[in-house]
């Protein structure tokens, strides 16, 4: 049976890697609505490659050009954050929702309350707004299925299994590019530095989240609302060679684990396919060639992110959102050389302190902190410079 899938995101890079994984079975899956934020010519021509009947550009000011692009077609072409929402929660069985940021918490919401399948790569959706989410999900009939490599490896580890016999997850880290290096080493760490994944090729933001593990933090909130797990066990382990993504261990003491090559159209075909699998171009690991997989326990005191962001989870209400804003503003800082490594998680950790927000009740609260929120951690910035 084709599954009809809306791709929002289409441009982007975990947009590019469903597309690929999609016109290698035409046979099996339709593409019925693509969005991108500004780039409409790519969106235009995924929307032609695909058949797709709507395309949505965010920039409301793109939409003149978009509609020339597709003029002759049977594609629509819209705009807006209205138009986002409405190729969400319209007629395809799967959104693949990878709209980076908190631009795609609407989007997200609406496929949710339409009682969607929902393949979520937007780690700000449930990092931000996870109890709202999760909560429409329960009422819709919504299904959640993680696209994140980690979460996804736990999502399979945990197939077949009651939730009652999980242990703990163990979500595994690679470090780094600074994982081995010295306080000093980082406190001088320059923007090219950081973005510099050993394992991974991603944008300059993730990276540099990366470097400082913020993103295993951001991946450990993520975890609690994905699987219902308590904080405490939640636990990450680095892992630098990036081939275990993650663990589940059992009360009876067995512990499974997900391998992989270090390419996201695994975890995203486990998404287009579930609850089947399919097959993908990702390249076969030989164990024998790797010939050890080293773990160590993260260094909460060079990686205070880690500290910071349990802190977040375990405070609840509104400190996930102003974790997310600040560390989001901190790192746009730092890749413009205006406050250096170690400085990103002070930035959240004076944020965290100065925050008194009530719990958001929608997702209006949520981007609303989130917007306060920057404005003082550019404040407190600003005078920090000031006083320096």
């Amino acid at each position: 049976m084709t599954r009809s899938i809306a791709i929002l995101g289409a441009t982007g890079s975990i947009g590019q890697s469903t597309l690929d994984l999609v016109e290698r079975n035409p046979d099996r899956f339709a593409v019925t609505a693509v969005t991108a934020a500004t780039n409409v010519e790519a969106l235009a021509d995924i929307a032609r490659r695909t058949g797709a009947r709507l395309a949505v550009v965010a920039d409301e000011s793109r939409y003149q050009a978009l509609a020339e692009l597709l003029a002759g077609t049977d594609c629509r072409a819209a705009a807006g954050e209205g138009a986002l929402i409405e190729a969400a929660a319209g007629d395809a069985d799967l959104v693949i929702a990878a709209i980076v940021g908190c631009a795609g918490l609407r989007p997200v919401m609406g496929a949710i309350e339409a009682g969607k399948t929902v393949a979520l790569a937007n780690k700000e959706a449930l990092v931000t707004a996870g109890a709202l989410m999760t909560g429409a999900a329960r009422s819709s009939g919504a299904t959640i299925l993680p696209v994140d490599s980690e979460h996804n490896a736990i999502f399979q580890c945990l197939a077949g299994s009651r939730s009652e016999d999980v242990s703990r997850v163990l979500l595994t880290a690679s470090g780094g590019p600074f994982r081995a290096a010295s306080a000093e080493t980082m406190g001088a760490a320059t923007p090219a530095q950081a973005v510099a994944h050993p394992n991974w090729s991603m944008g300059a933001k993730i990276s540099v989240d990366s470097a400082t593990m913020m993103n295993k933090g951001l991946e450990l909130i993520e975890a609690h609302y994905l699987f219902n797990l308590p904080s405490e066990h939640i636990e990450i382990l680095v892992h630098p060679q990036s081939v275990v993504h993650s663990m589940v261990e059992f009360v009876d003491g067995s512990v499974l684990a997900q391998l992989g090559s270090a390419d996201m159209r695994i975890p995203l075909a486990y998404a287009l396919a579930w609850p089947e699998r399919m097959a993908t171009p990702a390249q076969r690991l030989d164990l024998a060639a790797i010939g050890r997989l080293d773990f160590e326990a993260p260094d909460i005191e060079r990686f205070p992110a880690l500290r910071l962001a349990r802190e977040a989870l375990e405070a609840g209400g509104a400190a996930p959102i102003v974790l997310n804003a600040a560390n989001e503003v901190a790192v746009a800082s730092f890749l413009d050389s205006e406050i250096s490594f170690p400085e990103i998680a002070n930035v959240v950790h004076e944020a965290l302190s100065d925050a008194a927000y009530d719990a958001p009740r929608s997702i209006g609260d949520v981007l609303e902190i989130d917007r306060v929120t920057r404005e003082r951690a550019k404040a407190m910035m600003i005078a920090s410079c000031t006083a320096r």
